[in-house]
């Protein structure tokens, strides 16, 4: 699967189960370890978790590679890295300290 294709399956998976305020970062001008980062949030602990499961449940379904799966048990902020896209599903507060759209928006001087 292509980035941009996984990046869409990325997508289609959060909001299956009403992930909110999400956002793709192109980064890969920016980071050679991956092209695309998606943010997205979860109500709570619970839905924090569901969404980052939903998303290693359907990749494992694709045949896709995880390369690793990290936050799963405090669930503030779960971090599923698929290679070409690494998904970050946040608590609201989680996401307002870390600021990673600010934080990877902001071009080096």
């Amino acid at each position: 699967m292509q980035s941009a294709e996984l990046k869409q399956f990325v997508i289609d998976k959060v909001e299956d189960l009403k992930a909110r305020d999400i956002a793709v970062l192109e980064v890969s001008e920016q980071s050679n370890i991956t092209d695309y980062m998606v943010v997205c949030s979860g109500t709570s602990k619970t839905h924090v978790k569901a969404i980052a499961e939903n998303v290693v449940l359907e990749a494992k379904r694709a045949d896709l590679h995880i390369h690793g799966v990290e936050g799963r048990d405090s669930s503030e902020w779960v971090l599923v890295d698929l290679g070409d896209v690494i998904v970050h599903v946040m608590q609201d507060q989680t996401r307002e300290f870390y600021q990673l759209e600010k934080l990877w928006s902001e071009k080096p001087e």
